[in-house]
This record gives C-alpha cells, structure tokens and sequence, in this order.
C-alpha cells in the first residue's frame, strides 16, 4: 500500500498467517532512529495511518505495521474466539521477533489502544514509547458517543446477524455504496472539513472485507479488557492525543489514561475529531515527532 514497503505473509506460532509491512530493508531509512510500528482501531485497517506512515518514512524512520488476525491478509482459526488482544499481543511479539525488531515506539488508534497497552504489559521492555490517540480503557458499550446505546442495541445486532446471517452479511458489505450510512460515519467520526469522503467510503469499503463476528468479538474484548488495574504499573512514556469535538470517545477517556499513566502527557487537538491523526495530520505528525525524540534521550 505504501511505496517503499514490504509486505509478507509470516507463519504465526497457531498456524495462522499473519501478514506484515516494513521498510526496514530500505536504503532511505536512517538506522539510528527508532522502530515506529502502527496499530489500527476496531474494524480498521492501515489506511488510518494514511498521513502519518509516509511522512515518518520520509524521514528515515523505520516502520512496521500489520493486519490483526481475522483482518485482512491475515488468517482466521475456526473459532472467532481466538481473537483476543492476548493473542495480537503475541501476534506482534512473533512478527517484530521475526524481522528483527527489539524495540519500538508504538502508535495506537481507538481499539489500537488496547492492543498497544495489552502488548506494553505483557512486553514492557520492548515498548520504547507509545502514542494512544482517542482510546478508551473503559468499556466502548458505556461511553460511545457519550450514551450507552451500543449496551442495549449489541445483543439486537447480534441476534439479527445470527437470524439473518445473508441480510446481514449483505448489508455489511455494501455499507460503502449507501450514501446515508457514508454520510452518518463521515459527520460522528471525522472533521467533515477536513477529511473528504472518499476516505470514509474506503474505509467502509474495508470493513465490508471483514467477517461481521469480528466486530462484535472485539467489542467483546474491549468490554472485557481488564487494562485499567495495570496501567499504573506501566512505566512506558506514553502521548496520549484526542480531538476535542470526538463524538465517539469522549474526552474524559483521555484524562482517564493521562491521569493513570505515570508517564504520560496529554495533547488534545482543537476541532480534531476521532480521527485526528486524518483531520490535521501537519500538527499530530509534528506533534508525535516532538515526543520520539524524548523517548531517544
């Protein structure tokens, strides 16, 4: 997807195939600067990353991101309840052990805050430095778009899905061709002046890619992740970034993490929306640059 990346399929430890780009092969990068390796949300995919990966590239960075198992070019297991942040944890540790990366700063976005965290406990001593960017640690069903909506409408959506396995499978796939439902995603998740909408319908265009089982899986995992008791024992420093008109994670998360972080900071972007590395990439890229250097000091 990005010019002068690598991509390949890696046999995990469970059989699954887990795919992997990097340019760590790359005459352009500069070895002395440290390993960036990025982690996309729920449903998501690398395209998130789309401003920040080939400005870091450009500035010799070396780089890793991946696609999740049960996403994209990675596999799946029979069972939907292999996918666990334990798992993509040990995923991320096999990958970077395989391409020879020890250490790195790592990015994570909404649900990629969780894996970035799960992987920082369980793998303190590879985790440089991490850059937590409109997550919640708190259950998505309590807090999305400030309501607990999604707690009453998930078993509803469920069921359907489990009764109407076609309908919904359906309706899933072609969510990128439904202008209503491009123009709902566009205005609750994105600074609508500054991100343009055919951003949004490949982003919908992904998702339909992907099983429906694996949303709500997911959101399984992030109700059930047990991250908050450990975060006051992960010494990692940590930017903690938010957009203040994020109309799905309310802000307060990102004091939560500021507040329980011992080595955090926190940088909140005006007008930034849950995507606010997409809205104004000029001022998180440089932002997140800042941060880097400290972690080399």
């Amino acid at each position: 997807m990005f010019t002068g990346f690598k991509e390949l399929e890696l046999t995990g430890p469970d059989g699954l195939q887990l795919n992997i780009g990097h340019n760590l092969d790359s005459d352009h990068r500069d070895p002395s600067l440290p390993v960036l390796i990025f982690n996309y949300g729920l449903v998501c995919n690398i395209a998130h990353w789309t401003y920040q990966i080939p400005y870091f590239h450009d500035l010799g960075y070396k780089i890793v991101y991946h696609d999740y198992r049960f996403h994209y070019k990675s596999s799946s297991s029979e069972s939907i309840d292999d996918l666990t942040f334990k798992n993509i944890a040990t995923d991320m540790n096999f990958l970077l052990n395989e391409i020879g990366v020890s250490q790195g700063v790592h990015f994570g976005h909404s649900m990629g805050v969780n894996t970035t965290l799960e992987f920082a406990r369980q793998y303190p001593e590879q985790v440089t430095g991490m850059i937590l960017i409109s997550g919640t640690v708190l259950p998505p069903q309590d807090v999305l778009f400030d309501t607990n909506w999604m707690d009453i409408l998930q078993p509803m959506l469920e069921t359907l899905l489990e009764k109407y396995p076609k309908l919904y499978g359906s309706i899933w796939k072609t969510g990128h061709l439904n202008p209503l439902a491009t123009h709902l995603v566009h205005k609750g998740g994105f600074n609508t002046k500054k991100v343009p909408k055919d951003f949004v319908e490949y982003y919908l265009k992904k998702i339909g890619e992907l099983d429906p089982h694996v949303f709500f899986q997911l959101l399984k995992e992030m109700k059930n992740h047990d991250i908050v008791s450990s975060l006051e024992h992960i010494q990692t420093p940590a930017l903690i970034m938010g957009g203040d008109k994020d109309q799905v994670i309310p802000n307060f998360l990102q004091n939560i993490l500021r507040d329980n972080l011992p080595n955090s900071r926190l940088y909140i972007i005006k007008d930034g929306s849950h995507v606010p590395q997409a809205d104004f990439p000029e001022s998180v890229n440089e932002r997140c640059e800042v941060f880097i250097e400290t972690t080399r000091s």
